[in-house]
């Protein structure tokens, strides 16, 4: 398994200057990490904007440096080299790209302003627009891959979900905090214990990149519920799952501040989709400038 990824995530000096921030390298590192953590192997792509500009370069958009024939012949050749990589190696898992770069953003890229549109725009740079088969994702979206599963474990039934759960996102590259697993189940639990578990899952939160909680009943579980809102007053995503079709009000599936807190969803496909799986990531469509050079 492997991932072609932006160089500029293993070195960030070929950026164009000024533009990389603190949370940026935060995002490459932990990238990095998650590859590391599940024996992925990064091929990095080349640098179309370092390879035509020079590294020590200022800052501007596809339209303003990068619109010319010869940086298209140049986009041609570099797509042939990394499709013999693809053809030796086989389908990657996906591209790891940099949004509002104008040859390697994924959702969102630095076009320029024109008639056409405004300066930053939706879609693909235009180097891994000429990758429409393969799936992509933003460099951000893949470094979150920490994971605080938070969910009633008090009976059997309970615990049982939670570990398909666990054992599921883990399938798709996440690592998984299980509060079950911590020791937090039992009810002969003195106060030294209760301390501990407290303030292990409080630090767990903290590190996780997105809390997984399960709302599943007539009303959701009371420590799953503090969970969802610790994490929510400390910005860290909420992905509620409720399978259950009860509903507790005419706009409601459950507890309002729950659902305002939270992303709901109603299955497993839906959770997978919404934490950004890599094995779920939708292609694109080849944009009219990277076919036809502007």
């Amino acid at each position: 398994m492997y991932v072609l990824a932006c160089p500029c995530i293993h070195d960030p000096e070929l950026r164009a200057r000024g533009i990389t921030r603190e949370s940026d390298l935060h995002a490459f590192e932990r990238a990095l990490a998650r590859c590391r953590d599940f024996g992925i192997d990064v091929v990095f792509l080349p640098c179309p904007e370092t390879l035509f500009l020079g590294r020590d370069r200022e800052p501007g958009t596809f339209l303003e440096r990068l619109d010319r024939k010869d940086f298209f012949c140049l986009l041609e050749k570099l797509e042939r080299d990394v499709r013999d990589i693809i053809g030796t190696r086989g389908p990657p898992l996906c591209l790891v790209g940099v949004n509002s770069s104008p040859t390697c953003g994924v959702d969102t890229t630095y076009h320029g302003e024109d008639v056409t549109g405004p300066s930053r725009r939706q879609g693909r740079g235009v180097f891994l627009a000429r990758f429409p088969d393969i799936p992509a994702i933003d460099v951000v979206d893949f470094s979150r891959y920490r994971i605080y599963l938070a969910a009633p474990l008090f009976s059997a039934a309970e615990r049982r979900f939670n570990v398909y759960l666990r054992d599921l996102l883990e399938e798709h590259l996440f690592s998984v905090f299980l509060p079950q697993e911590a020791g937090d189940t039992g009810p002969h639990r003195d106060r030294g214990s209760q301390k501990e578990i407290f303030s292990r899952c409080c630090d767990e939160i903290s590190r996780s990149d997105i809390v997984v909680a399960v709302i599943d009943g007539a009303d959701a579980d009371s420590g799953t519920s503090w969970e969802m809102g610790f994490a929510y007053a400390r910005g860290i995503p909420v992905i509620a799952l409720r399978t259950d079709f009860r509903r507790v009000g005419a706009h409601e599936c459950v507890n309002l501040m729950l659902e305002q807190s939270s992303r709901v969803v109603t299955n497993e496909e839906g959770l997978l989709d919404e934490i950004h799986s890599p094995y779920r990531l939708p292609v694109s469509v080849e944009t009219e400038s990277a076919k036809k050079g502007g």
